[in-house]
């Protein structure tokens, strides 16, 4: 029995990741970060909350420190360059 119903031959062309390969964390260098995040994104039913952006960064900011990704200017990855300043 085939894989392909119908024994259709397509092409298939996969496209890579916009920024390239995303090596995964072996050592477990910013596994607490990760684990902060995803129970964040968990809480609040994957919304797109301020406080889980922030824990996003930490994590981000992590795997750039073990050069688990190339540096990104915070910009481009959608998330503000610092914390929002209080007002006195």
């Amino acid at each position: 029995m085939s894989a392909n119903p119908g024994n259709r031959t397509q092409l298939w062309n996969p496209t890579p990741p916009d920024r390239g390969s995303f090596p995964l964390d072996h050592y477990g260098d910013c596994k607490d970060q990760m684990q902060k995040y995803l129970k964040c994104m968990k809480l609040v039913r994957n919304e797109n909350a301020p406080n889980c952006r922030l824990l996003a960064k930490d994590y981000l900011e992590c795997r750039m420190q073990h050069d688990l990704m190339d540096r990104v200017p915070w910009n481009e990855l959608g998330l503000p360059e610092s914390e929002p300043k209080k007002a006195e």
